[in-house]
């Protein structure tokens, strides 16, 4: 079955193409009789309307664009499901496109929201993204981009975070407080942004108590990893009796560990994680975590995005709280 067209409906009704198109848009000029009639055809055939072609006409799109370097991560996935829910609101729709942490496929996927006149693009970097001169350029066609979770350093951008160091804080400060003394902290890619401001805010908290307290710190890019720095951990003749866990990925490491060994929580071994907090109700006793909401996140990115929208043409740095969410393995 051929595709139905505006110049179909225009053909069948004996009508002028601009007569149809203003038919179905209710413009007050058009009769409520031929309202009716192209109506009632558009229905019967099934018609929908060319939203590309419209988009090019008017330059303008209902969509916006989420690049994420994967949805399987349940952080991505809340921030995801709550801008979906924003975005609905207002009558735009999302496209998401994953990078696969790699930056060529993120280049990639910008330039499909370009082609395509998305109203905005919300991206959270690939650890290997340091070049964002494309993303900037967006801005001379008047698509706002909003940087989340994982953002440049560059600061005339519009970013919007979790309180990384203040996070890091607060996990430090829970160990410090139940007095542990070999801590393996167990970090992100130390490339990123993100990782180098929780590792630093950790450390300066957990020296700024002036205890005898031993940091180990490792880098992990997989649960994997994760799992084998902490086997290793064990083997050694000081062994840790607590373990920092930065992301979720990290912690699902950690726990598989922990079980391998057989080690209790909190009795052979304290943990705490930064967590958007799903993980770590699936470990009895539960872990304890500092809350990093995607769900909190992507209602603070989605009102900077209507700012923009609105006109707002200064960068801005916004951030998200976190909470101390206590569980049983401290």
């Amino acid at each position: 079955m051929s595709e139905v067209t505006l110049k179909k409906l225009a053909g069948m009704l004996q009508l002028s193409i601009s007569t149809v198109s203003r038919a179905l848009k209710d413009h007050p000029d058009i009769s409520i009789e031929t309202k009716t009639k192209v109506k009632e055809l558009s229905v019967l055939l099934d018609y929908e309307p060319n939203t590309f072609a419209i988009n090019l006409r008017s330059n303008h799109c209902k969509e916006f664009g989420i690049i994420v370097p994967t949805i399987t991560n349940d952080f991505y996935q809340s921030f995801i499901s709550s801008l979906e829910n924003e975005v609905r609101q207002y009558g735009y729709s999302l496209i998401i496109l994953q990078s696969g942490d790699d930056p060529i496929i993120e280049l990639a996927n910008l330039k499909l929201c370009k082609q395509n006149r998305m109203a905005g693009i919300f991206v959270s970097i690939t650890s290997k993204t340091t070049d964002i001169n494309n993303f900037l350029k967006l801005d001379e066609h008047h698509i706002p981009v909003i940087f989340f979770d994982k953002v440049p350093s560059f600061e005339a951008c519009n970013k919007v975070c979790v309180a990384d160091e203040a996070a890091a804080d607060m996990a430090a400060k829970e160990l410090m407080l139940k007095k542990k003394k070999n801590i393996l902290s167990i970090f992100g890619n130390p490339e990123l942004l993100i990782t180098q401001k929780r590792l630093k805010s950790f450390e300066d908290t957990v020296s700024g108590y002036g205890l005898s307290t031993q940091l180990y710190i490792h880098y992990a890019l997989s649960s994997d990893e994760a799992r084998e720095i902490t086997m290793n951990s064990f083997k050694k003749v000081i062994k840790p009796d607590a373990i920092f866990c930065m992301t979720d990925e990290i912690l699902m490491g950690v726990m598989k560990a922990i079980q391998q060994l057989e080690l209790r929580t909190p009795q052979d071994v304290g943990v705490i994680a930064i967590s958007d907090g799903f993980k770590p109700t699936l470990y009895y006793p539960e872990i304890t975590y500092i809350e990093t909401s995607g769900f909190k996140l992507a209602k603070l990115a989605f009102a900077r995005m209507l700012a923009c929208l609105g006109g707002s043409s200064y960068a801005q740095e916004l951030r998200i709280e976190s909470i101390v969410v206590s569980g049983g393995s401290l």
